[in-house]
């Protein structure tokens, strides 16, 4: 059996230009967030325990919790809104396509019957609400010429709806049945979010024209704003009430988050500046922002959430960071702490400890993406679509400047020798190309595509893999290949092969979702019949004892083999990562580190048949 023991969530997916509106759950302190199809449920007192609801058939853009706590509403970019139980498996209670485009907001009345969702649509229907269990509209807001990027529900009576969005209106709506009651024109530019206070007495608008007002909750009439001086100094992207009602966070594209007092007479009085703790570069710009208990939480474009004392607000800000894209390699380097490094579409490295998490990001001079990636020791080799091999020195938390290679290929693998880290094999359509340090040894012509490749340890032995399927094996001479066999058992494109630790076995898999174990000295079949997958194999690691074997698919589970069982007395880890897995390592026996398509890492305590 295979027991979850921590996962390093995902960050929230963003987009240039535009906020994004997180939510919570005061009681149990968690918040959510969307990153594909995913909905991530993160704890802020726990931030390794994380649950993902994955089954939107489309990108999800917004969550919220119901007003008990029981039932999440989350909308997608197809228009449809799912709600589901937050216990027993995420049980699907409802279905609705509430719009015919995207939803960029939704949220729920305080008693729990109906939500009001906005966004894209055709004609003037940018804004529904309805019954959440029947589906049945209570009332029609008319008044929007424009996408409806954010809406609120006051959330004391008599009830009050009001809606914001790129035709710069904030419209006010009375009901239920709701009708349109009044619009205000006093913004000059998108209008990014609206929010009732708490305590239902006021709300607030904040826009792209840098300006943020306020209202009375009950008659839609404006009556404050806040201050100009000391205000944001870019686009106001959202906003959060304190829990109090007494005060507000905004933040912005001029990479700071402003905390604000508000008066008696409705106007906002600056009491503190959060500047973004990064580089200052674009990805700094702060797009989302939630008060929830004792936290104030950010969230930057490139993704990273910081949680800030709302009780102290000159303490450091915790980080909460990861990627943002899917994640398609994965390596261990060995050491006391274990370091887990990833790497994603979008050429981020990302550092990870056991125990802790998010350990920072490795800056890199040269952002080019990685296709191909190995480290060991102190130094990274990487591979993306440049045609280029790059070897990047490992400096703490940071990269050194890196070599790079150019190969006139696009390689398909890349492998280290290493116990001879200067050698470097790499596979392309052609055949393979050896490389000591920088340098081009040799470029060698096998007459074959070569798909996948793996030089043994001591950089004495090479196994090719070929889009026909077979396995070539080759010694190593120098700057030349001499093969010593060719294996014929697999029935697809080889997609990765490795050696054991004790280099005695190496194991290969295909996209027709098979893998075999080789005898090295032999190549016999060792272990056969490992068809357990249901779509092609992206990945494959050896435990450090050479007795077990996981494999990773884009069937979005993991296998794990024992070496001297038979295939059947598998242990299968359903649902690992949805979308497929691209990476898996060991880091002891009984500990598989996995990573996929979903951008999260999940390391899962093992336990082998006996």
């Amino acid at each position: 059996m295979a027991e979850l023991k921590e996962t390093f969530a995902c960050v929230p997916s963003t987009e240039r230009g535009r906020g994004i509106l997180i939510s919570g759950d005061p009681k149990s302190n968690s918040i959510l967030y969307c990153n594909g199809r995913s909905v991530m449920i993160r704890y802020l007192d726990r931030p390794l325990e994380v649950k993902v609801y994955g089954e939107h058939m489309y990108p999800a853009t917004v969550a919220r919790y119901s007003p008990n706590g029981e039932w999440i509403a989350s909308g997608d970019v197809s228009g449809t809104v799912r709600i589901w139980g937050t216990h027993n498996d995420f049980v699907l209670k409802k279905e609705y396509r509430v719009l015919s485009g995207r939803i960029d907001d939704l949220q729920w009345s305080a008693d729990g019957e109906r939500i009001v969702a906005c966004g894209d649509g055709k004609g003037t229907s940018f804004v529904r609400a309805f019954v959440w269990d029947s589906g049945s509209n209570v009332g029609e807001f008319d008044g929007h010429s424009k996408r409806v990027l954010s809406c609120a529900f006051k959330p004391t009576r008599p009830f009050r709806i009001v809606s914001c969005g790129e035709d710069f209106l904030v419209n006010f709506y009375e009901g239920p049945p709701f009708k349109f009651k009044l619009s205000h024109r006093e913004h000059s530019n998108f209008v990014n979010c609206i929010r009732f206070s708490p305590d239902g007495n006021r709300f607030i608008s904040v826009s792209s024209d840098k300006k943020g007002l306020l209202y009375d909750a009950k008659t839609g009439e404006m009556n404050g704003e806040l201050t100009s001086e000391d205000g944001h100094k870019g686009s106001i992207y959202a906003v959060s009430w304190s829990p109090d009602s007494k005060r507000v966070v905004t933040v912005s594209a001029d990479k700071t988050a402003k905390v604000w007092e508000v008066s008696a007479d409705s106007n906002g009085k600056l009491v503190k500046t959060l500047a973004c703790p990064g580089s200052g570069g674009v990805n700094d710009m702060l797009v989302g922002c939630l008060w929830q208990n004792d936290h104030i939480v950010t969230v930057s474009l490139g993704g990273s959430i910081f949680l800030y004392s709302s009780s102290d607000l000159d303490k450091t800000p915790l980080e909460l960071s990861g990627h943002m894209k899917n994640i398609n390699s994965l390596v261990l380097l060995k050491g006391a702490p274990q370091i887990i490094l990833t790497t994603s579409f979008d050429g981020q490295i990302i550092k990870w400890l056991q125990g802790k998490g998010f350990s920072g990001k490795l800056e890199r001079n040269v952002s080019t993406q990685i296709k191909c990636f190995e480290a060991l020791g102190g130094e990274i080799v990487a591979s993306g679509f440049d045609n280029k091999v790059w070897r990047i020195p490992l400096l703490g938390d940071q990269c050194g400047d890196a070599d790079s290679v150019d190969i006139d290929c696009q390689p398909s693998d890349l492998s280290l020798a290493i116990l001879s880290p200067d050698l470097v094999m790499v596979s392309h359509d052609t055949g393979v190309t050896l490389l000591r340090g920088t340098k081009v040894v040799s470029t060698i012509d096998l007459g074959f595509t070569a798909t996948a490749c793996s030089i043994a340890p001591n950089g004495n032995e090479a196994v090719v893999g070929a889009k026909d399927g077979k396995l070539h094996v080759y010694s190593v001479l120098g700057d030349t290949l001499k093969e010593e066999a060719v294996l014929e058992k697999h029935r697809g494109p080889i997609t990765v092969i490795h050696y054991s630790p004790d280099i005695s076995m190496f194991a290969s898999a295909d996209s027709n979702r098979e893998a075999i174990v080789w005898d090295r000295a032999t190549h016999e079949i060792k272990l056969k019949n490992m068809l357990y997958h249901t779509a092609r194999v992206n990945c494959l690691a050896w435990s450090p004892n050479n007795d077990l074997i996981a494999t990773g698919s884009l069937d979005t589970c993991v296998v794990i083999y024992k070496i001297d069982k038979p295939a059947d007395q598998r242990i299968t880890i359903k649902g690992a990562h949805l979308g497929g897995v691209y990476g898996l390592a060991f880091s002891d026996d009984n500990t598989v580190v996995s990573s996929g398509e979903d951008a999260c890492v999940r390391i899962w305590k093992v336990t082998p048949p006996k």
